[in-house]
């Protein structure tokens, strides 16, 4: 490409210029001198004939020559000829950074698309942890992009990103005096119930399918037949007797946890009981898990999002017959979502592209399962759902 010349009227660049951009170009290159061009070599000794003849016409007392049409001389000259350079310099840094932007492109072309994706905006607010849940939410979590889940980062592309870590995402609120119960009771309440939650859900024995001992430890033991029935659900699991609707477990032998994180998200209040000197604590919880099958090389991750909703009740033991300390679990539903349906082994499933069908097709309209604008009472589908992420 010819960068010498303009639009056919005349050089682009003037003779100057350009001899001064060449002996620039060789003073800052910083290596060895290089030979110049036949341009260059016509152009320098034509300004030294020039240089020459403005000089004997000095001494004869004749005036400068005027140059080319268009040109001028004196200080305004010298202005035009600054601008240019600084045009110059303008165009040259714009080329360089130009250059520079097309290598980066081509290196990592992920940024430019992710500009006009919007993925880096999503990243970033990802990268954001969300304050802690006070209240339900309006709606449910904006799309995200949808990056698969790596051993690195296993909950890329999910809005848990963005949650708390393990038992940090379970905050007690402050508590207050209610239904009979003194402040204190109260928060005791509190306490217990979250350690409940952290033994059932986020402790690695629990996850590993283990007898969740601790969790067990903090609940009512009269009536016997509570935790007679928590056993046996843990021993021998049945589609009625089910332990992940207290307990989140995966077979060892299958799974095992993507990491020692499990995100969490939800919020926590109390409430009167049915009676005076009876208190409620209402949990909201909603737990990713992320898994890879526990065969050696497996590197493929998948999510398993369980939303519980649990109400304890506590009462006076001067007014009821309760120990003190302990905890009632009044009711109790949760949503399991990406694990196999039909399966009521006690362990979750979580699904991955390996694995052969099995049981009942899902069916329905997709369900968000990180949606927790709704409760879970309000438009269950019944059989095995389809989800519109994990």
């Amino acid at each position: 490409m010819d960068m010498g010349r303009g639009n056919g009227d005349g050089p682009a660049v003037s003779d100057e210029e350009w001899a001064r951009f060449l002996a620039e170009a060789q003073a800052g290159a910083g290596g060895a001198p290089k030979e110049p061009s036949a341009r260059a070599r016509e152009v320098t000794a034509r300004l030294r004939r020039e240089d020459e003849q403005r000089a004997r016409a000095a001494r004869k007392g004749k005036a400068p020559s005027a140059g080319p049409p268009g040109w001028r001389t004196g200080p305004a000259r010298q202005e035009i000829q600054g601008r240019g350079r600084g045009r110059r310099r303008l165009r040259a840094g714009l080329a360089v950074t130009a250059i520079a932007a097309l290598a980066l492109v081509a290196l990592r072309p992920e940024l430019v698309i992710d500009r006009i994706t919007g993925k880096a905006a999503q990243d970033d607010r990802a990268g954001r942890p969300l304050p802690a849940e006070t209240a339900r939410p309006t709606a449910a979590p904006s799309a995200m992009h949808p990056d698969r889940p790596t051993l690195k980062e296993p909950f890329k592309g999910s809005p848990a990103a963005q949650w708390a870590d393990g038992a940090a995402g379970i905050e007690v609120p402050q508590a207050q005096a209610v239904g009979g119960m003194t402040k204190e009771q109260v928060a005791d309440a509190l306490a217990k119930a979250k350690q409940f939650l952290v033994a059932a859900n986020l402790d690695p024995a629990t996850l590993r399918g283990e007898r969740p001992a601790a969790a067990l430890a903090l609940l009512e033991p009269k009536p016997e037949d509570q935790l007679a029935r928590l056993e046996r659900s843990l021993t021998a699991p049945t589609k009625e007797n089910d332990p992940l609707a207290f307990f989140t477990r995966a077979d060892p032998a299958a799974v095992k946890p993507a990491g020692e994180v499990v995100k969490v998200r939800g919020r926590m209040w109390t409430e009167p009981g049915k009676d005076p000197g009876q208190a409620r604590v209402r949990v909201d919880y909603t737990f990713v898990h992320p898994f890879v099958k526990a065969k050696p090389g497996a590197d493929q991750v998948e999510r398993t999002i369980v939303r519980r909703q649990m109400t304890f009740s506590v009462a006076d033991p001067r007014k009821w017959e309760a120990t003190p300390g302990k905890l009632w679990i009044e009711t109790t539903d949760r949503d399991v979502a990406n694990s196999a349906c039909g399966v009521h082994d006690g362990f979750v499933h979580p699904v991955f592209d390996e694995d052969e069908p099995t049981g009942p097709t899902p069916s329905g309209t997709p369900v968000d399962p990180y949606d927790r604008s709704t409760g879970l009472d309000t438009g269950r589908q019944e059989g095995c759902g389809t989800l519109s992420r994990s």
